[in-house]
């Protein structure tokens, strides 16, 4: 049998130790990194219309049976009063303290039937408590192209962008009927049944269509065809890996599964290999340190407490004390152009900074400050091209949250862990200014109009 995430922490000697050093990649997206270059790629979904393999670097979890809903409304914080076949959501999940597990997207596919398809983390914890709790449930996990032997069960492909519905109209031969953001509906293209949902991953309107992975090939060709005079791009892992930090989504935020009522049984069920690593200047002995709550990075409005769920009486005292918000920060253009120089002058250089996506952690959490204290942590970090500028997402205090805000950014680590992706280095203050989440005025205004 596999490791458990349990003896992985007795072997390292904490959870913070075992995350720190492990071995795992930060991300692994089994797709063409690029079509033609991710700057022109990440333009597409702004000015033009982009395509994007889904396919290969997410897991469906598929809940099926009499209890799969009662399952999904006593794991998630999201109402599902209302929730209807052909409508999907952003499915959250807290633990026993209020904490963040993780999120994904949702799918309600049929009666007693769902798709759950985004990173490990959430899903990992509503198999738990399907297969342990009292639940008349079934799941079928298809897991990413990275450990899965074989092909995918769906295609999943991604239009996004100012030509997607012209696309759209273009190749099903039909007006495309209003939908809802979020809503399903269903399609014919070049003969073959497509679902879709109504999506604006960039901000941008959009459509995630998915169906079986047979089918998927003569649908890509015929997508490609009829963009044909509409200027579809092509789009890449470099450039797809870098489109949430458009929308200010935070991918992977550290599952709060390390410590708290419940997790041990979770611990010794949960295989090591579903865990990532920790990257970032935030280096704390105590693993709640890195545990942020759905308030922190604008879930709130996800929240409902209209039914029992794990962690609602928790989530309720959380929600009386909000005390950080999601922002975005814009690094200072001269300190991460020196932070680059560092590489070629003599001595230690400061930790390399990739494009378009910087973290070299699947989970980062770096230090903010003002005035030498920390007052928040900074998340995701890359550049957007649409936008000339370097950005992170980052969960900062209320009162340094106002627009303009001048804040630091510690970069690197110290002492330098041994992930694969850490080099010798020294840490170093970058500095940074507050500005609105989702930074791209258009995605602010329009994301969830589309």
């Amino acid at each position: 049998m596999p490791e458990s995430l349990a003896q992985a922490i007795t072997r390292a000697g904490s959870a913070v130790d075992l995350l720190r050093n492990a071995q795992a990649r930060p991300t692994v997206f089994p797709v063409t990194p690029e079509f033609s270059n991710w700057r022109s790629e990440q333009q597409s979904w702004r000015t033009s219309v982009a395509l994007l393999d889904q396919s290969h670097h997410m897991t469906d979890l598929f809940i099926t049976g009499p209890d799969a809903l009662r399952l999904l409304s006593d794991v998630g914080v999201n109402s599902f009063a209302k929730f209807q076949i052909d409508q999907a959501k952003q499915f959250i999940a807290v633990n026993h303290e209020g904490y963040l597990i993780g999120d994904a997207i949702l799918f309600y596919l049929a009666e007693q039937s769902f798709d759950l398809v985004g990173w490990h983390m959430v899903l990992d914890w509503v198999q738990f408590h399907g297969e342990t709790g009292d639940y008349d449930v079934s799941f079928e996990r298809d897991a990413s192209s990275v450990v899965r032997e074989g092909d995918p069960k769906l295609y999943r492909y991604e239009l996004q962008g100012p030509n997607a519905l012209a696309l759209m109209e273009k190749v099903t031969g039909a007006e495309v009927p209003a939908t809802k953001f979020f809503g399903m509906a269903t399609f014919t293209i070049d003969g073959v049944e497509v679902r879709s949902l109504r999506h604006g991953m960039a901000g941008q309107p959009g459509f995630e269509l998915f169906g079986p992975w047979a089918d998927g090939e003569r649908v890509r060709a015929a997508l490609i065809a009829a963009g044909e005079g509409l200027d579809l791009v092509l789009v890449g892992s470099k450039a797809y890996s870098s489109a949430n930090l458009e929308s200010a989504w935070v991918p992977s935020p550290l599952p709060a599964i390390f410590s708290g009522e419940g997790t041990d049984a979770y611990r010794e069920w949960l295989p090591v290999t579903r865990t990532g690593s920790l990257a970032g200047s935030l280096n704390s002995d105590r693993i709640e340190d890195y545990y942020i709550t759905p308030y922190d990075i604008g879930y709130g409005r996800s929240v409902a407490f209209d039914h029992d769920f794990i962690g609602r009486a928790a989530l309720e005292r959380h929600a009386a004390a909000q005390n950080r918000q999601k922002v975005t920060l814009v690094w200072n253009p001269e300190d991460v152009a020196s932070a680059a120089q560092s590489l070629l002058e003599p001595g230690l250089p400061v930790k390399y900074i990739d494009f378009p996506k910087a973290r070299y952690g699947q989970h980062q959490l770096d230090r903010v400050l003002v005035d030498g204290k920390d007052v928040g942590i900074s998340h995701d970090v890359g550049y957007i091209t649409n936008e000339h500028a370097f950005v992170s997402r980052a969960s900062i205090d209320n009162d340094h949250a106002t627009p303009g805000t001048e804040v630091e950014v510690i970069w690197g680590e110290e002492p330098n862990s041994h992930k694969p992706a850490v080099e010798k280095h020294r840490q170093v203050s970058m500095r940074a200014t507050v500005q609105p989440a989702p930074y791209s005025a258009f995605a602010r205004e329009n994301y969830r109009k589309s």
